[in-house]
């Protein structure tokens, strides 16, 4: 069964973060979170959408670089 909400825990191990760079997403309004009592949740849905807003990393060849 595929849970359609992740902890904060599960969302930082999924998504290679630590628990204090996923709270500062939360902070700055990038990755929507939700509460049910003390517990912090993450909806896939969410995850998605904050992963797929990321920006892609463009590297320079060296040739470029150097010019």
């Amino acid at each position: 069964m595929n849970p359609s909400a992740l902890t904060l825990k599960d969302f930082c191990d999924a998504y290679r973060l630590c628990r204090e760079k996923a709270y500062q997403e939360i902070r700055a309004g990038r990755l929507r979170a939700v509460k049910v009592g003390r517990k912090t949740l993450i909806l896939h849905a969410d995850a998605e959408v904050w992963a797929a807003a990321l920006p892609e990393l463009r590297t320079v060849g060296r040739e470029q670089a150097s010019a």
